[in-house]
């Protein structure tokens, strides 16, 4: 199959790639002709359609409105992967972006014509830029501890969690000290026989509310790692956890007594250096995600240190490259606001690249 060839890719229809394609249109480029977004789900919703099913409406903190669209009114008993993904749905349908799926993007090089080369499971597309939008979902991190493979039990990470039902009368571990952990802490202890809590690091609870202006400074903070080309922290991880009406009852009920991470896994269950040992049927870790970034390992966009320095949302070392949904633009906020800052920049490099052929 010959390639098909566009003035920009995007890669991904999350938020952020949603938010890339409503700003492109808006600037006069073509959906199908002029872009394309590709998304390597079976349907919309991006990462949301894979949320865990008790992950109600009410439970979700902070979800900000695609561009000219408002999130819409819903019960808040209903399942936020159902209201997010019906929603996505209807946005790409007001607004034509015609999301081709499923498509997996498998590698992007670079072409002798300055073009790139964007290789999917469903044929080729070249493109002057790209816009990634991949997100982290795909990506779940699953450190390494000695013994880990010796476990008899059961290993699951966040992504694999599909509700508290599965752990009914069983012994298990949560390993984690962010939001996800504390969540599922929440929904599995009421039916687990025992519950034991883990983190690396001290959970860091906040008793602050948490306002734009800590959302300011958190994004900063992240933004400056990834200008200095450091792998991007978690927004989440540098905003901490605030004590909500639910943190507090957790408290109270004996399920945050938080133990610092074991030193190794046996077949039976985990152990510290001290001697303590837990015995667990289960472990849980809410480990968090890393970029998804592996079909863009052919560019060399790494630094030394693992990290992509970034301006904006550009890769400084190859300019036709975007990142959305990621580091401080790695929430429903800071999304909407990379999508447009991406597509300003990509204008400019259109219109330079016009004036030369």
């Amino acid at each position: 199959m010959d390639a098909r060839s566009v003035d920009v890719v995007v890669v991904g229809a999350g938020q952020a790639g949603l938010s890339a394609g409503y700003h492109l249109r808006r600037a006069g480029v073509t959906p199908g002709t002029g872009f394309v977004i590709l998304d390597a789900d079976d349907g919309p919703g991006g990462a949301w359609r894979h949320r865990w099913p008790t992950l109600t409406v009410d439970r979700v903190h902070g979800f900000h409105d695609l561009p000219a669209m408002p999130f819409p009114a819903a019960a808040p008993d209903r399942p936020a992967a159902e209201v997010v993904s019906d929603y996505f749905a209807a946005y790409e349908r007001e607004f034509g972006l015609a999301v081709e799926r499923p498509v997996r993007v498998e590698a992007v090089r670079s072409l002798p014509d300055g073009r790139l080369d964007v290789r999917t499971d469903r044929g080729r597309w070249t493109a002057r830029a790209l816009i990634n939008a991949t997100g982290t979902w795909s990506r779940p991190f699953w450190p390494h501890y000695p013994g880990r493979s010796s476990f008899r039990g059961r290993q699951l990470h966040t992504a694999d969690y599909r509700g508290p039902d599965e752990f009914a009368g069983r012994r298990v571990v949560v390993v984690g000290a962010g939001t996800s952990a504390v969540q599922l802490l929440g929904e599995i202890s009421p039916v687990a026989a025992d519950t034991t809590w883990v983190s690396r690091r001290p959970p860091d609870f906040r008793e602050i509310e948490f306002t734009p202006e800590h959302g300011r400074a958190a994004v900063a903070l992240v933004e400056a790692r990834v200008r200095a080309g450091r792998p991007p922290a978690s927004v989440v991880g540098v905003t901490g956890l605030p004590v909500t009406p639910e943190v507090r009852r957790l408290r109270e009920q004996g399920v945050l007594e938080r133990l610092p991470m074991f030193d190794r896994i046996t077949p039976d269950g985990v152990a510290w250096a001290d001697g303590r040992f837990v015995a667990v049927d289960t472990i849980l870790w809410c480990t968090g995600f890393r970029a998804a970034l592996d079909h863009l390992a052919p560019l060399k966009l790494r630094g030394p240190g693992g990290g992509i320095v970034m301006d904006g949302t550009r890769v400084v070392a190859d300019e036709r490259i975007h990142l959305i949904g990621y580091g401080p633009s790695a929430s429903t906020v800071g999304a909407n606001r990379a999508g447009r800052a991406a597509v300003r920049e990509i204008r400019a490099l259109l219109t330079r690249a016009a004036v030369l052929d």
